[in-house]
């Protein structure tokens, strides 16, 4: 089925050695239109057999592309952001169809996606080591070498945008990939690995092997050729490969969920809070792993900053993504029911229900943007990451019991501090128990920025540099210096 701005496959193969090649078990499943609940087209379910091509592939290929001169990758990384750009309606509109995002969302996403690859692209000649002072009888210095293969299981959130965001520093680092996609939105992953051949990357260097997370994630996560993984998704599926990379002694970066509280002071501006807190849990309906999950308000300003919240998300344009609503649907009939569960337990803890909660009544997977208040620390909804347009709204009297209210969950991910007093930002940056934390802002991190988690939301870190860190390993080289002669007889 055809959405606005682009034409669909009736079926979608993997992605193997440079080329489009069918499933080995024959088996397709239908990717759906989140806004009707529609087959859009239908892809390829990877086996075992499938995935150990994909791995044998990138292997070969790993070796003869660790030793391209650095500035040639550079230039052939640069040369996919430059793809991505001049094909960015298509694969907005790709993204939208397949996953629901509004299209200002998509583009947005992709256009991230497309400065992922030119950022890293700069970084490729400049992955030096160090000299290590060790004495005058000897020589130190340390290289940085690529892994070799590198697996990448990404989400159905921001499916494009988080290929990106992982593959170009594997690829500029030297190491191929596989790269396993959540099946709800294999879409925009298929059409970037075209776009990485286009571009005249080696064959091999860039594999998509899509399917379900058994077999196909499950095998490549164990699979004892594969050097590194990469993950972002949930906290258990995470517990799970860091299990299966165990057996195999394989180092993983983990990219897990959050419950990320925004904290805000009677002396921050109101108006502007209430925008950046409605984007913060609203964008892809909610969608988000660094959400504003739970906002902390102190008791001066609660209703007031609560009007303004409520009267904005009452406010939005609900629909499909090729309309470009303010918020679109849900991206599974599966995910809308966890939602709908949430919301019913918190309205049965005792949390009021002050907007939203409701489901549309029309095709598709659409929910009201939903705000709760009188919500306490031990509630569910409180603790566990819902994952949708549902924000959790709680009082505070002082910093202390702000920073224990956000801190008192297992997540770490992101948080946020709205104050127009320097020094209690500082404080509330310093106490704060997160990965990354925003001032007077939500979603302030750049694709140059590190991003990543404390506690159970993850390990290790991408963006930026430091995600580099990833998919490079440092080897020591140590040569002595002292005369062979000195030692021989006589000398």
């Amino acid at each position: 089925m055809d959405q606005p701005g682009v034409s669909f496959e009736d079926e979608y193969g993997l992605h193997i050695d440079g080329r489009f090649t069918p499933p080995s078990g024959g088996e397709y499943q239908p990717t759906r239109d989140p806004a009707t609940g529609e087959p859009i087209a239908s892809v390829a379910v990877g086996t075992v057999e499938d995935v150990d091509r994909a791995v044998s592939v990138a292997r070969e290929a790993a070796a003869e592309w660790r030793d391209v001169p650095p500035d040639e990758r550079g230039r052939l990384v640069h040369r996919v952001g430059e793809l991505v750009d001049d094909n960015a309606e298509e694969l907005a509109a790709i993204e939208s169809a397949d996953q629901g995002k509004p299209l200002s969302q998509a583009r947005s996403d992709v256009a991230g996606a497309r400065r992922y690859f030119e950022y890293y692209a700069g970084a490729a000649d400049k992955l030096e080591g160090r000299s290590v002072p060790v004495g005058p009888d000897q020589v130190d210095f340390t290289v940085r070498e690529p892994y070799g293969v590198s697996a990448q299981v990404t989400p159905w959130n921001f499916p494009g945008n988080l290929f990106a965001r992982g593959v170009a520093p594997a690829l500029v680092a030297g190491n191929a990939v596989v790269v396993k996609p959540a099946p709800q939105t294999a879409l925009s992953t298929l059409r970037l690995a075209a776009l990485c051949a286009e571009a005249g990357l080696p064959d091999g260097v860039v594999n998509v092997v899509t399917g379900f997370g058994d077999p196909t994630g499950e095998a490549l996560v164990s699979h004892e050729n594969v050097d590194t993984i990469t993950f972002t998704g949930s906290v258990e599926t995470g517990q799970h490969i860091m299990k299966r990379a165990a057996e195999t002694i394989t180092p993983v970066t983990l990219e897990l969920g959050g419950k990320n509280p925004a904290i805000v002071f009677p002396d921050a501006d109101l108006d502007a809070v209430a925008d950046h807190i409605t984007t913060g849990i609203f964008t892809n309906a909610g969608q988000v792993c660094s959400a504003v999950d739970r906002l902390l308000v102190h008791e001066s300003i609660h209703d007031e900053l609560l009007d303004r919240i409520v009267r904005i998300a009452e406010g939005y344009e609900i629909g499909p993504g090729w309309n470009d609503p303010d918020l679109g649907p849900l991206v599974s009939e599966e995910h809308l029911e966890r939602v709908h569960e949430y919301i019913d337990v918190g309205r049965e803890a005792g949390a009021t229900l002050v907007t939203g909660g409701a489901s549309l009544d029309r095709p598709g997977y659409f929910i009201e943007p939903t705000v709760f208040t009188d919500v306490t620390p031990e509630m569910r909804i409180a603790r566990e990451e819902i994952f949708g347009p549902v924000l959790s709204v709680f009082r505070f009297t002082d910093e202390r019991e702000a920073i224990a209210l956000a801190n008192g969950v297992e997540y770490g991910l992101a948080a946020g501090v709205f104050t127009s007093e320097i020094t209690r930002a500082h404080r509330m940056s310093r106490d704060l128990e997160a990965g990354t934390v925003y001032v007077n802002a939500w979603f302030g991190e750049t694709n140059q920025t590190p991003f990543g988690g404390y506690k159970r939301s993850g390990i290790g870190r991408e963006k930026g540099l430091e995600a580099l860190d990833s998919y490079l390993q440092t080897k020591n080289i140590a040569i002595g210096l002292e005369d062979e002669a000195d030692s021989l007889p006589g000398a």
